[in-house]
């Protein structure tokens, strides 16, 4: 499918002079490569044992796309005086249809020259529509590839013929550029809003790199300047801008559903109302196919607005340029609307996505994510399994911002994979540190723990300012702990696998409340003088204080060998950690029971003592706030083993355990 077909179904005849002429000499170039192929087709068959006829070169020059042509020189054969080529009757259609479409911009003509030339085709076309199988004479080769003017004609000279009209053609349209554009037909009036279009189209084109696409024409048809950019080299990929007073109409054309959305949203600031967006399928299109076609209406308010937004309309075309190519890479790394937002961010900015594609596009990504081990990647995980959609998006677009400056400075793509995987382990640090900060919600427990255990060792309780000051700085540090666990629940929200812990922290947070409402309470016991209890209930009290600080040390401690198990040295290491952090989940789940009984005999000797009613009631509710605090710990006991055998790599723990 040519460009010009596509310009043509869209209904803007005016546009086809130039677009003619370039599909016309596109098809020059096939032509003149396959008379060359079969040519070199037959003198390996006829000549077998000479050196192999290599037209790579050639056939790269030309913007072929038939590698089973290359295949057909190398595998022809002649036997029972044939000349056997592979493939001969699809290299005949590809002749009739490049031949056909090399002669079209002299259908219009009417000279009798060009008339001549149309027969000439037509009878070539008849002729090679008659060929059958894979076999022809010495003599057929000569009559398809042949140059001499004193025979028969040929289709080689009727390849030249056409070339030497297309000049004449190209000579006669009198075409000049305006900033680029191949324009004719224009008035004084449409040069500055060419070269604002222009202008536009020059802000950004430097995004597509090496790529093709981009080439613009204009002409005036009526009252109505038209212009038309090409895109990219895709079927049915057109974009044809009407304007007229100050108002544009554009017409765009594309093979994906998606890319015509995404486009669409690159225009939503502009002001674009769409009309008309549905399939459409034309003869000889996109091998009939369906294609999407709809209407942009952008209306400005006057001249110097109009100016504006052509611009800006010029400037964001480059970013369909292998859109569907960047979108499906990235739908390999990230949910789909994750890969859409990425690209609709990369266009904003603007960085674009080809300098990522250049440098290794998914690739990239893949090989740090391998690097980075199997302890923070799993089988079959993406990358907005591990950092969350928010994470991976950011992460992606400093990928695009990377590879583009490295596009752009000819840097090797070994060094940006360098920097790729420096900066996916810049934000796996975000993650890794999930542990620490659960570790440092346990530290403000232990904290917490501690201060109760000394205050009761110091009788807190006998002075009403010493309590209060324990009380205020325990409210402090229980904020603090708040604080963690709402950033773990953002994290999470965005993390699947910081779910855990979210979740360990939680639970640990109430040990911290029930913490800071022991702390209230000694507060209030010390300022009601209700402190000046017995010895032996001194004694239970610290003891089941004592024993709350003993599972809040072993809370810390678990979490500090979790935290390195998957880091730890040799296998003996490795075992021994693991040995010891079961070891300090079930010592919390020991103290827990341990706690029960304490505070029942805290509860036992307020009976004996016989105290007033105030004071049993805020010794008790003192009593079950540490009790509480111990409940809590061995919640979290049970959740860190759940977060450790979900975190830690399996297969390097039992690999350990059996050795």
């Amino acid at each position: 499918m040519e460009k010009a077909d596509a310009v043509a179904a869209l209904g803007k005849a005016k546009l086809l002079g130039p677009a003619l002429l370039k599909s016309a000499l596109a098809a020059n170039d096939r032509l003149k490569f396959a008379l060359t192929a079969v040519q070199a087709a037959a003198a390996r068959a006829l000549r077998p044992e000479g050196p192999r006829i290599g037209l790579e070169a050639e056939y790269a020059a030309a913007h072929m796309n038939a590698p089973w042509l290359l295949e057909a020189v190398d595998k022809s054969w002649a036997g029972d005086s044939r000349i056997h080529i592979p493939s001969l009757e699809r290299i005949s259609q590809l002749l009739a249809a490049d031949i056909a479409v090399m002669a079209r911009p002299l259908a219009g003509e009417g000279s009798p020259g060009a008339m001549a030339l149309l027969k000439r085709m037509e009878s070539w076309r008849e002729r090679l529509a008659t060929v059958r199988g894979e076999t022809l004479t010495a003599a057929d080769v000569e009559h398809l590839a042949g140059g001499d003017r004193h025979g028969e004609d040929t289709l080689h000279i009727l390849v030249m013929d056409l070339h030497k009209a297309l000049n004449r053609l190209a000579a006669a349209q009198a075409a000049e550029t305006v900033e680029g554009a191949h324009v004719w037909d224009i008035g004084p009036d449409d040069r500055p809003l060419i070269a604002a279009f222009m202008a536009g189209l020059d802000r950004t084109k430097g995004l597509k790199l090496d790529h093709p696409g981009l080439d613009t024409a204009a002409t005036r048809d009526g009252d109505r300047l038209l212009i038309q950019n090409d895109i990219g080299t895709n079927d049915a990929h057109v974009l044809v801008i009407e304007i007229a007073d100050t108002t544009i109409s554009l017409v765009y054309s594309d093979l994906r559903r998606r890319r015509f959305t995404f486009f669409q949203q690159l225009l939503a600031d502009m002001g674009a109302e769409w009309s008309g967006v549905g399939a459409r399928t034309s003869e000889g299109l996109n091998q009939g196919a369906s294609y999407v076609v709809g209407v942009a209406c952008i209306a400005c308010v006057d001249r110097e607005a109009l100016v504006g937004r052509l611009a800006d309309l010029g400037s964001r075309i480059v970013f369909l340029i292998d859109w569907n190519r960047a979108r499906k890479q990235l739908e390999r790394l990230v949910r789909r609307r994750v890969a859409l937002a990425t690209l609709n961010e990369a266009a904003r900015r603007p960085l674009g996505h080809m300098g990522w594609l250049a440098m290794g596009g998914d690739r990239l990504v893949f090989a740090a994510m391998e690097a980075a081990g199997g302890q923070q990647f799993r089988m079959g995980e993406r990358l907005d399994d591990v950092l969350g959609e928010e994470w991976a998006r950011l992460f992606l677009l400093d990928c695009f911002g990377l590879a583009h400056e490295a596009a752009l400075a000819r840097r090797r793509p070994q060094q940006v994979a360098d920097q790729v995987r420096l900066l996916l382990m810049r934000h796996l640090s975000h993650h890794r540190d999930a542990f620490s900060r659960v570790a440092e919600h346990a530290a403000l427990c232990h904290a917490l723990s501690e201060g109760l255990r000394d205050a009761l060792a110091h009788g807190t309780q006998k002075h009403p300012g010493a309590a209060r000051k324990l009380a205020d700085r325990a409210k402090r540090w229980e904020r603090l702990a708040d604080d963690i666990v709402v950033g773990l629940r953002e994290a999470a929200s965005a993390s699947a696998r910081l779910r855990p812990f979210f979740e360990l922290a939680s639970v640990s947070d109430d040990c911290a409340d029930h913490l800071e409402e022991a702390a209230f309470l000694l507060s209030v016991i010390a300022e009601s003088q209700s402190g000046d209890w017995s010895d032996d209930l001194t004694g239970r009290l610290g003891a089941l204080a004592g024993k709350v600080l003993e599972a809040a040390q072993d809370h810390v401690r678990s979490l500090a060998i979790a935290d390195s198990l998957s880091s730890a040295g040799s296998d003996t290491a490795r075992v021994e950690d693991q040995d010891a952090f079961l070891a300090a989940c079930w010592r919390v789940v020991s103290a827990e029971q341990a706690c029960d009984d304490l505070a029942r005999d805290v509860r036992r000797q307020l009976a004996r003592d016989g105290g007033k009613p105030n004071l049993v009631s805020l010794v008790t509710d003192f009593a079950a706030a540490l009790e509480g605090a111990s409940d809590a710990l061995l919640r979290a006991g049970y959740l860190m083993r759940d977060v450790v055998f979900t975190s830690i790599d399996p297969i390097a723990m039992g690999a350990a355990h059996e050795r």
